[in-house]
């Protein structure tokens, strides 16, 4: 029986499926920049308080393109799920996680 591609959980099992394989971490990096126009629309908004939305819409972009990143990645190993991932973000946006290759159990 087939499993579908690329489960990712930030667990480190799948109930119902054996890991047969690692395949070892794999990661997604992006770090990203406002453009001055950008800047200065986010300080205005800071001086509101509150959600500065340009910089709240740059993080998810950022964080989507990485978990893409590490995905491709898995994908390119022949993983069909990544387990354990998880998020990190300091000036870059980092996700990580074990590349695996799952079976049903029988």
């Amino acid at each position: 029986m087939a499993v579908d591609p690329l489960l990712i959980t930030t667990a480190f099992e799948l109930p119902g499926l054996r890991v047969t394989r690692n395949l070892g971490i794999v990661r997604g990096i992006i770090v990203r920049s406002r453009s001055i126009v950008g800047n200065l629309g986010a300080a205005l908004q800071s001086l509101f308080g509150g959600n500065i939305t340009l910089y709240t819409n740059l993080c998810e972009r950022a964080r989507s393109d990485a978990f893409d990143s590490m995905q491709a990645q898995a994908a390119a190993l022949g993983a069909n799920a990544i387990i354990g991932m998880r998020y990190d973000a300091i000036t870059e946006v980092l996700a990580y996680g074990t590349a695996v290759v799952v079976e049903h159990d029988r």
